[in-house]
């Protein structure tokens, strides 16, 4: 029998029926009630407020870029008072895709023109119009140049275009209006003689040229067609094709006086083997053309002075050029409108200079300047003087216009954030969009630190950019990733990185080396890597991780990975048969073999660019297979995870799959991963979350545990 106080449940159920609710005791029961209303609204506030914190110290995760949107082009209007842009979506699994929109800058208000997949907007000059390339029925309808009134009425196709996977780099404009508004010409593509063969059963190659550009990936074979200048009247949509040939016309403007209309086109007898581009200027009455340069070097994307009497372009002026990277420096130039006084005005400035156009009034022109990791905007008067830096903030400026009395809208992706659109007035600068801000919201950023190194042969001075974990505390110890650029000839910086933040919230520090090679410091510190491919700016990057691991003692030196894309995946090859010290390694579209590479590639003047001639003279082979990672494969002991697209072009997949089996056969353990639908790099969003999520698995599964006594060779 068990005993309970009160007489048990029984007895305490009478009590209750007994007692008698008094006034009293009514608000007595109800101030109770309420104590517990509030313990319990406190609980939920409490709860929220942690779940708050905690959501501020997550940091990004990999399915957040699903979420992100940046700013692309940006086009003031000639009145100055809206700008037309286009916002890049990661909003599904496929390749990101653009949308037009039109902002009136007094009010703020933007309202969208187009469907997805569009881009490219040009303002009529009477402002009545926008033009731009997209399709009536959004993404997978006919691509055609369309024209809409900028508050989104009055939409209409004019002209079906069709586009060319041919390797085209350094392509200026594919619109322009004529000065009275009337008329539109713009870039479309045209079979050639090669294509009937190339589509047939079988495929008959027959062009030195016979691979796609670099990312695009869809097809393994150039098609074969050609781009030409079209002309199409808004009134009767006529169309007229105003050029023909084996050629490709491009990078078109059209003159203040409504007679001609600038393009750039390769006329070298051997233009698949030789890559220059020179300026041509056509009579659009009659169809004549004339030619403006004659030139070693390549001229891009030329525009013509407001006044019409000069011409603003950029160029190189060595003898080899290449299509897909290119060791000298672009700078901005001047002439005349029949090609004569050409004079370089950008040579103020030693560092790469690009997107060039000039100031309403034609007294000055902007262009980008990379400079240590960053791309700043400056103005040089066209008679020559000092350049101003008119954007020089860290981070990067993306597409920019320039309206009357100093007004700038320009793209610009900071350490914080991707491209967003800001204003710049004589009464400062104002942020436009933010597009970002809900994904944003309560995700810590980590910031950038930039620290320089001396090189190993006491020769340059090279910066490196680090970026911490998020969770970085006093005696706390956090994984590296180093992460190498491409190029070689391009550089890292403090703009924003998705990967690095994604790392940063999963508690590692990314590593990012400007080596030898790398544009941003001037030609001497870019040409550093001539003949020296795998060479001492790999010393570059060991150095740098030296120099980083010293300096933050926070940094675990048993806990390394090293990745790259494209010349990085190449270092990544290169490094991990020179040091055993990373524990996991990922390249990325690399090459293994520097020999079998050269004959692969849709571009045939890299290497010859690279070490001053081709592989076949002198010993130049036998020296590229001595600075290829695969003849050391045997040194390799890194577990390593290869990804490459299906249709790279640029760096075939059989460089990949090379490397693969030689892992295989010293007994490294390896993975192949080969993405469908993609060239160089990764393009659709899917496949950039599953390569985050992937790489961050291997490294979780390769880096031994934190305070593991393991052997670490760190070098130098």
């Amino acid at each position: 029998m068990i005993l309970m106080r009160d007489g048990g449940p029984e007895m305490r159920d009478k009590k209750r029926a007994t007692r008698k609710t008094t006034p009293t005791r009514l608000l007595s029961l109800l101030f109770r009630h309420y104590l517990a209303v509030c313990r319990i609204a406190a609980l939920l506030v409490l709860a929220g407020f942690l779940s708050s914190i905690l959501a501020q110290t997550n940091g990004l995760e990999s399915h957040d870029l699903y979420k992100f949107r940046s700013v692309g082009e940006v086009a003031l209007s000639p009145d100055g008072g809206r700008v037309a842009y286009t916002v890049i979506r990661n909003d599904r699994p496929g390749r990101p895709y653009s949308e037009v929109r039109v902002m009136d800058l007094a009010t703020g208000k933007s309202i969208l023109l187009s469907g997805a997949g569009s881009a490219n907007p040009v303002w009529s000059p009477d402002g009545q119009w926008v033009a731009y390339v997209g399709s009536a029925g959004g993404l997978g309808g006919q691509t055609s140049l369309m024209i809409v009134h900028p508050d989104g009425s009055g939409a209409t196709p004019l002209a079906a275009i069709h586009g060319t996977n041919a390797p085209l780099p350094g392509q200026g404009a594919s619109i322009t209006w004529s000065p009275t508004s009337d008329r539109i010409a713009f870039i479309s593509a045209t079979p050639g003689p090669e294509t009937a063969a190339m589509s047939g059963d079988p495929m008959v190659i027959t062009r030195y040229m016979y691979r796609p550009t670099a990312s695009e990936g869809l097809n393994p074979f150039n098609d074969n067609r050609r781009l030409h200048i079209f002309l199409v009247d808004l009134a009767t949509k006529q169309l007229r094709q105003l050029t023909q040939g084996i050629h490709y016309e491009h990078s078109i403007d059209w003159s203040p006086d409504g007679k001609e209309i600038l393009f750039v086109s390769n006329h070298e007898p051997n233009s698949d083997e030789f890559f220059n581009y020179d300026v041509f200027a056509l009579n659009v009455s009659n169809g004549s053309v004339r030619r403006l340069t004659a030139t070693e070097g390549c001229e891009y994307a030329p525009r013509w002075s407001p006044d019409g009497k000069t011409i603003v372009y950029l160029a190189t002026k060595r003898g080899l050029t290449d299509r897909e990277t290119n060791m000298e420096d672009t700078h901005v130039w001047l002439m005349n409108p029949d090609g004569s006084h050409r004079r370089e005005i950008g040579a103020v400035i030693d560092n790469r200079q690009g997107d060039v156009d000039w100031a309403p009034d034609g007294k000055a022109v902007y262009f980008t300047v990379d400079e240590r990791g960053n791309a700043h905007l400056y103005k040089l008067p066209a008679a020559g003087g000092r350049p101003e830096a008119i954007v020089n903030s860290p981070g990067t400026v993306g597409s920019w216009s320039a309206g009357k009395n100093g007004k700038m809208v320009y793209s610009f992706a900071s350490p914080r954030d991707m491209a967003e659109m800001f204003l710049k007035t004589a009464e400062g600068t104002r942020q436009l969009t933010d597009l970002n801000a809900r994904v944003l919201a309560g995700n810590p950023i980590a910031r950038v630190e930039p620290f320089t190194f001396i090189s190993n042969d006491n020769k340059y001075q090279v910066e490196a950019f680090l970026t911490p974990p998020l969770d970085l505390a006093p005696g706390s110890k956090h994984p590296l990733i180093v992460d190498i650029h491409g190029g070689p000839h391009g550089q890292n910086g403090p703009a924003f990185n998705f990967l690095a933040q994604v790392y940063a919230a999963h508690g590692w520090a990314t590593l990012y080396v400007n080596y030898r090679g790398s544009i941003g410091y001037g030609q001497k510190f870019a040409d550093a890597v001539f003949g020296d491919q795998d060479g001492n700016e790999g010393e570059d990057v060991l150095y740098g991780v030296s120099a980083a691991v010293r300096r933050n003692p926070w940094i675990d030196r048993d806990r390394m990975g090293i990745e790259g894309v494209s010349y990085g995946g190449q270092l990544t090859d290169w490094l991990i048969t020179q040091t055993n010290e990373f524990k996991a390694a990922i390249p990325v579209a690399g090459i293994s073999n520097l020999v079998s590479y050269n004959y692969l590639t849709y571009y045939n003047q890299y290497e010859e660019m690279e070490f001053g001639k081709f592989l076949h003279q002198d010993d130049l082979m036998d020296f590229a297979w001595e600075r290829s990672a695969l003849k050391y494969v045997a040194n390799v002991h890194t577990p390593t995870l290869l990804m490459h697209g299906s249709n790279d072009p640029d760096v075939p997949t059989e460089e990949a799959e090379q490397y693969y089996i030689a892992l295989k056969d010293v007994g490294v353990e390896t993975i192949l991963v080969i993405y469908p639908r993609e060239g160089h790099g990764l393009r659709e969003v899917g496949h950039q979350v599953d390569r985050i999520d992937r790489s961050i698995r291997w490294y979780e599964e390769h880096f031994p545990p934190q305070g593991a006594a393991v052997k670490t060779n760190v070098q130098p």
